[in-house]
């Protein structure tokens, strides 16, 4: 007699893997693990999943949404091509990649209200970054054992926003509406790696500040504006 697979049993197994991935890394990760995680025994996880790149495959793609996966998976998930893996990262970065409202902002020839359009791009930024947590830390992670997927998001799409929020600085800088700052491309970092501290890393902190999301949110935001832009409110 067939053994039923319970109908959440893909989203379990994505939200398990995805764990065990952003604790190990990709090279320390062995099936067993996931197999604990899922409290299932390992030869039953072979039943799911045919390997462990088809395993990151299908956390590269649902860590963050696992029940977004389709229902009609067939099991086992196979594994995937060559090169399949790094494409798809690809073109979801490529998706995704930019903050609309810095480049809207950089288009904009003047503004009356730059604190509102700092509080704007830190804000998007912000809740790209949240959206996106899971898979972000599981690229940071597994950064050293996949050098090519850690080059698409730290040499692309990092790269990306550093460079425009560098030339947004520098342009507000040359109109007098943003203070003068000792180097644009530290400052650019600095405010990147703040907002991502706090949308993305302190939920894998094995002690997290226990600050409700939106207080996070809106802490990063106001602390970036004041710094910048001087302004005790928006």
């Amino acid at each position: 007699m067939a053994r039923q697979i319970p109908d959440d049993r893909l989203a379990q197994l994505i939200d398990a893997a995805t764990r065990v991935f952003i604790e190990q890394g990709y090279r320390r990760t062995q099936m067993a693990d996931v197999a604990a995680a899922l409290g299932v025994a390992k030869g039953t996880l072979y039943l799911y999943v045919e390997s462990k790149e088809a395993l990151f495959d299908l956390v590269c793609r649902y860590a963050d949404q696992p029940r977004a996966a389709p229902s009609d998976v067939s099991f086992p998930v196979r594994s995937p091509k060559a090169g399949e893996t790094l494409r798809y990262v690809r073109d979801e970065l490529g998706r995704h990649q930019g903050v609309p409202a810095l480049t809207t902002a950089l288009s904009r020839k003047r503004t009356d209200t730059v604190a509102t359009e700092v509080a704007t791009v830190v804000g998007e930024l912000y809740d790209q970054l949240a959206a996106n947590r899971r898979r972000i830390k599981l690229i940071d992670k597994s950064a050293r054992d996949y050098p090519e997927l850690a080059k698409l998001w730290f040499e692309g799409a990092r790269a990306g926003f550093l460079e425009l929020f560098a030339d947004y600085l520098k342009a507000r800088i040359a109109r007098g509406l943003i203070g003068r700052v000792p180097d644009v491309a530290a400052t650019a970092r600095l405010v990147l790696e703040t907002t991502v501290f706090w949308a993305v890393h302190r939920h894998f902190d094995s002690r997290p500040e226990e600050v409700p999301e939106n207080l996070a949110r809106e802490t990063v935001v106001q602390f970036v504006v004041r710094a910048l832009t001087n302004k005790e409110t928006l």
